[in-house]
């Protein structure tokens, strides 16, 4: 359906769809990472969107912009298959690894130690976040959403 875009908040978008009031979670934007809604949407915007749920008793509609959009992980382990060499960028931190974006809405594990042929203590000793990297993809599972990777194996970090 139609709607136009009303009003935006830090957690979505208000969209009018037929008179009726609509939120469009942050979540629901995009199969990638938006940080604010007014990244991507203006007030006054046409958009299409997809209706999540209907509250009739409140008059209100749940939406959804990227359940318009093919999901990038249905095609993952075509496009990024095992033993291939990618580039992408660190995108965030955990104690275990840094993860690496490879394309909107599809983030990589680096495994810590498969950061560098050195001991490190913390991913970001080495790795700084929006950093581009190379590595091999070790493992995809289209299923559970997961892609391993090794830097070590491609560049001397």
């Amino acid at each position: 359906v139609e709607g136009e875009v009303r009003r935006l908040t830090d957690f979505g978008a208000f969209v009018d769809v037929q008179g009726v009031d609509g939120l469009l979670h942050v979540s629901e934007l995009s199969w990638g990472r938006v940080d604010k809604p007014s990244d991507v949407l203006k007030i006054g915007d046409k958009i299409k969107v997809y209706i999540l749920d209907v509250d009739k008793e409140k008059r209100k509609l749940s939406l959804s912009l990227k359940k318009l959009m093919e999901n990038p992980w249905n095609n993952v382990d075509v496009k990024y298959p095992v033993g291939s060499v990618v580039l992408g960028k660190v995108v965030r931190f955990a104690s275990f690894g840094a993860f690496v974006e490879l394309e909107p809405g599809v983030d990589a594990l680096v495994h810590i130690s498969q950061i560098s042929h050195k001991r490190i203590d913390k991913p970001e000793d080495v790795l700084k976040v929006g950093q581009e990297v190379k590595a091999k993809i070790l493992e995809v599972n289209r299923d559970d959403e997961k892609i391993a990777l090794s830097i070590k194996e491609v560049d001397d970090i």
